[in-house]
This record gives structure tokens, sequence and C-alpha cells, in this order.
């Protein structure tokens, strides 16, 4: 909501139809999901808070910068545009921009971008729950 009321008092052409609004919040869960779910993973394999935090912080911004968010992939380095086309954070940002921009359109097409957003949570759940399980809680 936060960044529909800032973009609205820029001046930022936001579309406000029901579908938009309904697609972005559920990019926004299934992308929280994901996220939630791979530091689920990583806090299950190092175990400590500090090598928690340290690796988090260490994954964080190549996944950022590996994805579409700042720059288009057409800029990209061919090396960078293959890690881009395999990172999730790509597809997430491919359907906020398709659906929160009157003018935005996805590059790959939002059937995709919730399908392998969808696919890659399923992976990671599945990997998370047989890792949590096998800790004993």
């Amino acid at each position: 909501m936060i960044v529909y009321l800032l973009a609205l008092l820029l001046g930022v052409g936001i579309a406000l139809n029901p579908f938009s609004i309904v697609g972005v919040a559920a990019a926004i869960v299934l992308g929280s999901a994901l996220f939630a779910t791979l530091s689920l993973i990583i806090a299950c394999i190092v175990k400590t808070r500090e090598r928690f935090m340290g690796i988090g912080q260490v994954l964080t911004m190549p996944i950022f910068f590996a994805s579409n968010a700042i720059y288009p992939l057409s800029l990209m380095p061919d090396w960078l545009r293959v890690v881009s086309h395999i990172n999730p954070l790509t597809y997430e940002v491919d359907i906020l921009r398709a659906l929160m921009l009157t003018q935005g359109a996805s590059d790959y097409g939002l059937a995709l971008d919730f399908g392998i957003l969808a696919a890659a949570t399923a992976v990671l759940v599945a990997i998370a729950a047989h890792m949590y399980r096998r800790m004993g809680y």
C-alpha cells in the first residue's frame, strides 16, 4: 500500500483496477513465501543466528543485482542474463511491473511468471520440510 501511495504522490501511472491489485497481492504473497522458505533452508543448514545473518546478507545483494529489478535484461552481459533467468526475483519483478504500471507489460507473460514462482516455491517448501524434519523438531 505504501508503494501505491508513494507512486500516486509522485505522479507515476499506477494501475488501480481490482485485477491488478489482486495480482500484485498474490505475487507478493508468493514471493514472500518463496524467500521465507529459502531463509528457512539456510537456517536449517547453518543452525546459528550469526551464521544465518551473515549468509543471508551475502545472498541478498547478488539475488537482487542478478534480477531485472535495477536494469533491463537486454543491458546485462550474456552470463548474467543466464543467471537472471533462473533467479525467481526476476519473475517477481516482471509481475509487479506488468500489474502495477499503467503502461506495464510482462516480458515473459504473467502465466509463466506466476508458474515459475509457484514451482520454485513448491520445490523450496519440499526441501525445507525435508530438512526441518531431519533436524528433529
